[in-house]
């Protein structure tokens, strides 16, 4: 995978459906490789058309491809689409909308329950039940089906997890003698260290088309037991842990352990400072070696840290796969959809996917494990993973509006730039969350 095509697929790899319009510019386009028709709902001749993202390299789209086509159950075909980053919301919407789409699909993260809300998603508690029966249910890895899971039935079914873990430079650590982070105290401690030696303490950036500052603001919160809603979805902003968690970083940013100049920081600038040997600390995406083009062994997973009250959290982003109501067969849909997970392990066999998988056993593949970071992130990151719909479990279309929309980047850009207090600027973005959630 080249590092290019992995970070443009991992930074929009589980992206809501709103706001894309603006960010898909910076999305590059990968080649093409499916064919099918988008011209009928559902599936031409009775097939059932399978809509697929650009999730890594085109070798990805043609090994999901070669499974899609596949399939011959329930006395049906499967046809592949490839359906590119740029302007998918719109691509989406208007074929949904003319019963021109997919009956079985990937997509933005909480797409699904957008589409569920206009009455447009197809319920997956059969293919649930068939996977009790063949055993892939069990082979869940904990906690990863149950977000899905509403008072209607499960609105999708999760097949990769994109998670945010800590990441370290030795080299760094052991030119200015201190300890990895073990929890914010250390890491404001280290961080001040690293600034001695000319290096970066807690890496991050919030420029054109890089997501990772707003995803630290969020991280930040849940990992003091804070988050944006409550258990049961109430807005819930200015909770005493995320304005504890805010004025942490407003700490790190006043003492230089965050770059003053990360605000403007695109992904390749953030991917530059970890390869240039100036970023010693910092939260990114799986894969961060290959991804900024340096496998020597001296960029490695720490452990999670613990918040000042003990807390620990990581962020992850459960991508799902979801049924949609307009197809030749809902039975064919429901079977395709048991078929696809039951082969999607090749694509971890063949090392196309930069994410952590939904299944224990592939979690246990050699292909999987030859890679510590990758055992270390799913024993202990996977584990403690929330989500945005954190203090809560359950997505819903309102995370959508969180991730896609103004506000959590506005709040970024005004912490990173230190100009503000921790009070000020979540009331701020409170308001501009309650303006666009109907609560």
């Amino acid at each position: 995978m080249s590092a290019k095509s992995s970070v443009a697929s991992s930074a929009f790899s589980r992206r809501g459906f709103l706001g894309f319009a603006a960010a898909a510019a910076s999305v590059p386009l990968l080649a093409a490789c499916g064919g099918g028709s988008a011209s009928q709902g559902g599936g031409a001749g009775g097939a059932i058309k399978f809509w697929d993202m650009p999730w890594a390299t085109p070798a990805y789209n043609d090994a999901a491809k070669k499974i899609t086509e596949g399939f011959s159950g329930a006395n049906s075909k499967a046809s592949y689409q490839l359906i590119q980053w740029n302007n998918f919301y719109q691509t989406f919407s208007s074929a949904v909308a003319s019963k021109t789409g997919p009956a079985v699909s990937t997509g933005g993260g909480f797409q699904a329950f957008q589409f569920e809300q206009q009455g447009q998603i197809a319920y997956a508690d059969k293919v649930v039940d068939a996977l009790k029966k063949n055993g892939q249910f069990d082979d869940f890895l904990p906690g990863v089906l149950e977000p899905f899971k509403t008072d209607k039935g499960y609105v999708a079914v999760p097949w990769q997890l994109d998670i945010r873990p800590l990441w370290y430079r030795k080299s760094l650590f052991e030119k200015a003698g201190v300890d990895v982070p073990k929890d914010w105290a250390s890491l404001l401690e280290a961080g001040k260290a690293m600034k001695n030696i000319g290096a970066v303490g807690f890496a991050t950036g919030s420029g054109a088309g890089n997501n990772i500052g707003n995803h630290l603001m969020i991280m930040m919160m849940l990992n003091n037991g804070g988050g944006v809603f409550t258990k049961d979805g109430q807005l819930d902003v200015m909770n005493d842990r995320n304005v504890e968690a805010i004025e942490f970083l407003l700490e790190l940013v006043s003492n230089g352990v965050i770059d003053p100049a990360a605000v403007s920081y695109t992904t390749d600038n953030l991917n530059a400072q970890w390869k240039d040997k100036k970023a010693a600390f910092g939260m990114l995406t799986l894969g961060v070696p290959e991804r900024v083009g340096d496998t020597s062994g001296d960029i490695v997973v720490a452990s999670p840290m613990a918040g000042p009250h003990g807390d620990k959290a990581a962020l992850i982003f459960p991508n799902n796969i979801m049924m949609y109501t307009n197809t030749p067969s809902q039975e064919a849909s429901e079977a395709f959809l048991v078929y696809y997970l039951g082969q999607i392990k090749e694509l971890w066999q063949k090392k196309l996917m930069n994410a952590l998988p939904v299944f224990k056993s592939i979690t246990e593949l050699p292909e999987f494990t030859q890679d510590p970071n990758n055992v270390k992130i799913v024993k202990e990151y996977q584990p403690i993973g929330k989500t945005f719909a954190a203090q809560g479990n359950t997505l819903s279309a309102d995370l959508a509006v969180l991730d896609g929309g103004q506000a959590l980047n506005q709040l970024t850009q005004t912490i990173l730039t230190g100009k503000t207090d921790a009070k000020t600027a979540l009331q701020a973005f409170e308001s501009g969350l309650k303006s666009t959630i109907k609560k």
